[in-house]
């Protein structure tokens, strides 16, 4: 595509950007690749908010940046219109009109209107969200208060006609594309990564230590009801960490998807088993079924934990995070509120239990949109 003004990189070098971006690698990689700053990278991308850009292609039939430098040779040497296009195997009108779309005769230019062409051919439509501003509020407002775009769109799918929904790819473009200007940028950092645009799905994540505990039952062991999901009581757990050797311990439920979050003031195992059986004795006992780990040595009390709570603890297999899945997830979910690299030391019991209500009160795809205080709220009262 011609361009008009400083060009910067390539067509071809831009387009790798962007195939490379969706491959999953990062801007200093594709850096590396390309021959270009990392800041000229993320200028690339920023503007689309990372939302990957197919090469763009040309209508069959469309003037070529050839056949326009063959029309502005021709006006230069005063050939007619006709004799252009006998050159060029194009009609006369086909010449006349490209070249009154494009300043006449006298100021026609190849490359202007190359450009002019591409930009005409791009021909953006207005977003549903553009064109409705009650939805739009409506998701806004959702989004304030946390809710990812896939839990808006299946909660807008789930109660409303199709006149007032939106799918949730829709919300990231609206969220993320500048030129859009529909939601405000400032909900970006209402997403669970507040990232400043959208990631591939190819990038890769990092692995956990696990340590062994004395006396462990495995996961093999667990009842055929947990592994169903059929009924609550049966929970996943794990700690997040923090900086400066802070902690806190999330507990969900395997069936319902219902969070608690638990302070602590270290990882000791005394610590953590004495906060746990608290906390899960807030429940009601016929909320407390099993319990399952991975092998942290902060449940090497495990057996306390099971005599003073009643549950039957259960530990996954060494290296083996998706057979805690759900925690995993929220776990992931949870990071919006506790970013990597920042001290959890300051969160009190009461403010844990603020942002696990938050949490259980957002609909979920995998409960049908319900929230996990829905699903949980029988067993509850």
């Amino acid at each position: 595509m011609a361009k008009i003004g400083r060009p910067g990189l390539p067509d071809a070098e831009r387009q790798r950007v962007w195939d490379l971006w969706k491959e999953g690698y990062g801007y200093s990689e594709i850096s590396e690749q390309v021959g270009s700053p990392p800041g000229s990278i993320f200028s690339i991308l920023l503007p689309k908010g990372g939302i990957y850009q197919p090469p763009p292609k040309r209508r069959a039939g469309t003037l070529t940046l050839a056949e326009r430098e063959e029309i502005s040779r021709g006006l230069s040497a005063g050939d007619s219109l006709r004799a252009i296009g006998r050159r060029l195997g194009r009609p006369a009108s086909t010449i006349s009109r490209e070249i009154a779309r494009n300043k006449g005769r006298a100021h026609y230019r190849a490359v202007d209107a190359d450009d002019r062409s591409w930009r005409r051919a791009s021909r953006p439509q207005t977003c549903k969200l553009a064109n409705n501003p009650v939805l739009c509020s409506y998701v806004a407002d959702c989004l304030a208060e946390d809710w990812s775009p896939e839990q808006i769109a299946g909660r807008l799918a789930k109660h409303h006609p199709a006149s007032a929904r939106v799918s949730h790819e829709c919300i990231y473009q609206s969220l993320y594309i500048r030129s859009r200007g529909v939601l405000d940028k400032h909900l970006q950092h209402h997403l669970r990564t507040g990232r400043p645009m959208r990631r591939s799905r190819y990038h890769s994540g990092t692995g956990k230590w696990s340590s062994k505990i004395i006396e462990a039952t495995p996961i093999d062991q667990r009842p055929a009801e947990a592994n169903e999901r059929r009924r609550p009581g049966h929970f996943e757990g794990d700690l997040v960490i923090g900086t400066k050797l802070s902690q806190i311990a999330t507990i969900v439920d395997r069936a319902t998807r219902y969070t608690k979050l638990v302070a602590l003031d270290s990882r000791h195992a005394h610590v953590v088993t004495q906060a746990l059986s608290r906390e899960m004795n807030r429940l009601p006992a016929e909320c407390l079924r099993s319990l399952t780990w991975d092998r942290g040595m902060e449940l090497a009390d495990h057996k306390t934990v099971a005599a003073t709570t009643g549950m039957d603890v259960y530990f996954a297999d060494p290296h083996s995070p998706w057979q805690r899945g759900t925690n995993e997830n929220t776990n992931g979910l949870l990071r919006q509120y506790f970013p990597k690299k920042t001290s959890m030391s300051h969160y009190s019991q009461t403010d844990l239990d603020a942002i696990a209500d938050k949490l259980n009160n957002r609909p979920r795809k995998t409960l049908n949109y319900d929230t996990p205080a829905e699903r949980m709220s029988p067993v509850l009262h």
